[in-house]
């Protein structure tokens, strides 16, 4: 107990100390307060503020005609710097230059310097000629098929440069003139300032001629007032966003000759994907025209049943009373017209009909009868996701995800990760136009895939993707957890390497861990199917979301959870292309999840054929997770085996 009572006086020491220290605080900015409300400027607040509007405006000018980034241009590394020329110019080197009439404001122009094509591009699928060149036309077009995209970043890259160089001028400006106040002193100050006072009017009028005359000489001409003898506008461009190019050098020549077949692929393109988001919006309506004619006849079934089951009874009725006997019996003789149940008008239901099989359900879960005094309420609206995959940087799908999220009125989109390529530098606008893409209000969840990078990765965040980090969050009602792809592998010299820290055994012991830590996790989405082993066997989720073998599989159980891998969204096809139109079937998928059940209800597949033909499928109902214990002892059930998945419904099995 001696102690705590000899520490007193060191803590009040210790107190003491601390409120003189902050009394001493006080005073000082009391003082520097009343000295800062006593000070006057010499020469009145008009001055002031005349000298730092001079240097803000100084400091614009500079930040601005001097902003310079390095981006990229199709598959090219590309530097842009803002010029002053009026004039958006591509600069190709030795073959020469691309210029089209600037859209920004003043005399301000753009000047792109097109440097090389990153190895990491192609290192992976190296390839010579013909293939090279026709790689690097499919990255061409896969960027001019959206276009805004890729100009938007560029905008908002030198935006952010022009604001950070200006800050960094004024902050310069500031310093000089306050360390020439310091090194003048006051009195050299008030001496030098009554000297230019009276030569004020030749001064200014001289620093006016000045700025003057250095704009002329640094500004370029305009177009309108360019000779006569410049470059004509190539007709190769005509009809394209590149309307009214010129094109100077030996470029000319080799956008003479080739510059056709490019825009035939860029045109084809083009028109490839207009075609299919319309067939998708067609199909849509189609398959939603169906399901009303088919409510409708359900309907008016049901109304007949009821109709010819009340008939039956009041025949049943007269019949007793005739021959004396009790409707409930006194005759061993049937009577043929009676119908107690009520459903001798009814049709059979067909199972096709519904659009699945025949199932087991029946037998592993009871049917609920209705009850009479059951008031079921309105009815819960789903929580809507719409779930693509393996883009790999094929943006003509994106406006069709935001057709297909539009019409389904959903929630979310699902990104089950490689939407780019290689995830190199160049590929940003790939991730910026799925972004741009999504209808505004409508999340979008990623999980990376083995193809993508940070780099690319952060560049989904700053456009608006939501990135899965090893946790869990909530999304439009739902609990989602997910990680980026522990096989993530790099481009270096040679070949590719690992840029995970974990294997993804580990990976998913961990994802694991953290959902049976949450207790309430939703979903998984992750990349790989196999990284959700883990978490599925240990039944702490309930769902998993795939993709990476740009295969459908399932929806199948696994474990204690339910498995369902996407296919490619990009029609992604062994040794072909995934930018231009399709050379595969892409799809698409529709969830819907009950927010009360905390239970997916079903799944609705939406395929785009390389035709540009669009179809529609039916829902079908989520499968119900059987426990293990007892599955062997359900008819029609067996054991369940995780680690060898089912091919998906048409026959396409599992690939690499």
């Amino acid at each position: 107990m001696a102690e705590p009572t000899s520490e007193l006086p060191a803590r009040r020491g210790l107190d003491r100390a601390l409120d003189h220290v902050l009394e001493r605080v006080r005073r000082g900015a009391c003082r520097t307060l009343r000295a800062v409300r006593a000070w006057r400027p010499r020469h009145g607040w008009g001055a002031v503020v005349g000298l730092v509007l001079a240097g803000v405006l100084a400091s614009l000018v500079f930040g601005v005609t001097t902003a310079s980034v390095q981006a990229s241009l199709g598959p090219h590394v590309t530097r842009y710097d803002v010029t002053t020329d009026a004039t958006v110019t591509i600069d190709f080197g030795p073959l020469g230059t691309l210029q089209i009439d600037s859209p920004l404001p003043a005399t301000l122009g753009i000047r792109a310097t097109v440097q090389e094509i990153p190895a990491s591009v192609t290192e992976l699928g190296e390839a010579r000629t013909l293939q090279a060149l026709s790689q690097d036309l499919n990255a061409y077009v896969s960027f001019f098929s959206g276009p805004a995209a890729a100009v938007r970043d560029v905008a908002n890259a030198l935006v952010a440069d022009a604001l950070l160089r200006s800050a960094v001028a004024f902050l310069v400006l500031l310093a000089a003139w306050l360390l020439l106040r310091w090194l003048l002193g006051p009195d050299r100050r008030h001496e030098l300032g009554d000297r230019l006072a009276a030569r004020a009017r030749p001064l200014g009028a001289g620093a006016l001629a000045v700025a003057v005359g250095a704009t002329v000489l640094t500004s370029s001409v305009a177009p309108g007032d360019r000779p006569a003898s410049q470059p004509v506008a190539s007709a190769v461009f005509a009809g394209t966003p590149l309307d009214g190019a010129r094109v100077t050098g030996r470029l000319g020549g080799v956008i003479d000759t080739y510059g056709a077949y490019a825009l035939d692929a860029w045109r084809a393109n083009e028109d490839f994907y207009r075609s299919a988001d319309d067939a998708l919006v067609v199909a849509w309506e189609d398959w939603e025209a169906d399901e009303e004619r088919l409510a409708d006849e359900a309907a008016e079934a049901e109304a007949r049943a009821a109709i010819d089951g009340a008939a039956g009874d009041g025949a049943a009725d007269d019949g007793a009373a005739d021959d004396g006997t009790a409707p409930d019996g006194g005759t061993d003789e049937p009577d043929s017209g009676g119908d107690p149940d009520g459903t001798a008008g009814a049709p059979a239901q067909d199972a096709d009909d519904t659009g699945v099989g025949p199932t087991t359900d029946a037998v592993a879960t009871p049917t609920a009868s209705a009850s009479p005094t059951a008031d079921p309420g309105p009815p819960v609206e789903p929580i809507v996701l719409v779930v693509a995959s393996d883009l790999h940087c094929n943006v003509g799908m994106a406006p069709l995800i935001g057709t297909l999220a539009r019409l389904a009125g959903a929630d979310a989109v699902l990104d089950a990760g490689d939407t780019t390529m290689n995830g190199t530098s160049v590929e940003q606008y790939c991730v910026t136009s799925f972004a741009r893409a999504v209808p505004p209000g409508v999340a979008l969840v990623t999980s990376p895939g083995n193809h993508d990078s940070r780099e690319t990765t952060d560049n989904y965040a700053r456009a608006g993707a939501i990135v899965l980090d090893g946790g869990v969050v909530e999304v439009a009602g739902l609990r989602i957890l997910g990680d980026r792809d522990p096989n993530e592998t790099r481009v270096g010299a040679g070949g590719t390497a690992s840029a995970a820290d974990e294997t993804p055994a580990q990976a998913g012991r961990r994802l694991a861990d953290v959902a049976c830590d949450d207790g309430e996790v939703d979903l998984l989405l992750i990349h790989s199917p196999s990284v959700g082993d883990a978490a599925l066997d240990d039944g702490c989720v309930p769902a998993q979301v795939s993709g990476h073998y740009h295969r459908r599989i399932g929806p199948e159980q696994v474990g204690l959870g339910v498995r369902y891998v996407s296919s490619s969204t990009a029609g992604a096809t062994l040794n072909q292309p995934t930018v231009g139109p399709l050379r595969g079937v892409a799809e698409l998928t529709v969830l819907r999840f009950d927010p009360e059940s905390r239970q997916f209800l079903d799944y609705q597949v939406v395929r785009v054929a390389p035709d540009a033909s669009v179809s529609v499928g039916r829902p079908q109902p989520w499968p119900a997770i059987v426990e293990q214990q007892d599955a062997e002892d359900v008819v029609g059930f067996g054991p369940v085996v995780p680690d060898e998945p089912t091919a998906s419904q048409d026959g396409a099995t599992p690939g690499g």
